[in-house]
């Protein structure tokens, strides 16, 4: 079966947060969306527009957790940023406690999600962002599930 999906041209760095601002206001407890796209193609400006979206106060810096591995932020709904690039296996994510950050009522976005793809859950939104040029993106949302094509629908 053909999973709904969306492709969006951005074309500087504040239209990729925007997109993902529209994403952060409408995301549901338990939502998971999962970033994939080679190193500066946007996923980092997505999630701060998501955060925005999300209700994070303007005040709190978002960034790219490659070191730290999780940053958590509070909004109108707990949001758990978690990057993957360091992973070697789903099973250190799990490690991390990635089924509860999942089912505790907030919302996680992974980047590098294509490192731990096992362990997603099945209703995630694969969102893959591309270089088209230096200041151009282009991003392809995919819904797996129903509360991700509600997502979806939002974009």
């Amino acid at each position: 079966m053909n999973q709904p999906g969306l492709t969006i041209a951005t074309d500087s760095a504040e239209a990729t947060q925007a997109l993902g601002r529209k994403l952060g206001g409408v995301l549901e407890p338990g939502s998971c969306v999962a970033l994939v796209g080679p190193l500066g193609a946007g996923k980092t400006q997505f999630v701060k527009g998501v955060a925005a979206g999300a209700g994070v106060p303007e005040s709190v810096t978002v960034n790219s957790p490659t070191f730290v591995l999780v940053n958590e932020y509070v909004g109108r709904l707990h949001l758990y940023h978690l990057d993957a690039y360091r992973f070697g296996c789903a099973a250190e994510l799990e490690a991390l406690g990635f089924s509860e950050m999942v089912g505790d009522g907030g919302a996680v976005i992974v980047e590098w999600a294509d490192r731990v793809a096992a362990i997603l859950p099945d209703d995630h939104l694969a969102v893959s962002l591309e270089h088209v040029s230096e200041t151009e993106r282009c991003l392809t949302a995919v819904a797996h599930g129903e509360r991700s094509r509600r997502l979806l629908s939002a974009l």
